[in-house]
């Protein structure tokens, strides 16, 4: 289950990618190395990863802190470490971790 230090969701809000509304998903993240982690458990068949697919920017709300920037999809084949790494984060603080891995990067801070 998810951590007392760290809030259990994210706020990812996409732009549909054939109507270009905005919209809003509760998800489980991790973050590592300033940049925040979410898993697709249906992976790319997951209406939010082909909104990201067809526009990367994306903006994210957690713990009162309201963010802008970029998705992209970890390819797992080419960065199995980083795939293997943020799973196992998710499963520790999830006790869940399988699926697709998407890497949200802020925007710098100016």
């Amino acid at each position: 289950m998810a951590t007392t230090e760290e809030p259990p969701y994210l706020y990812l809000t996409t732009i549909g990618r054939r109507s270009g509304i905005p919209r809003e998903i509760e998800i489980w993240f991790t973050r590592r190395d300033g940049r925040y982690y979410v898993i697709a458990e249906h992976g790319e068949r997951a209406q939010w990863v082909r909104n990201l697919l067809a526009n990367q920017g994306a903006r994210w709300r957690v713990a009162g802190g309201t963010f802008t920037g970029r998705a992209r999809v970890v390819d797992a084949a080419a960065e199995s470490e980083l795939t293997e790494a943020i799973q196992a984060l998710s499963r520790e603080k999830y006790g869940w971790g399988d699926g697709l891995v998407v890497e949200l990067t802020p925007d710098p801070t100016v």
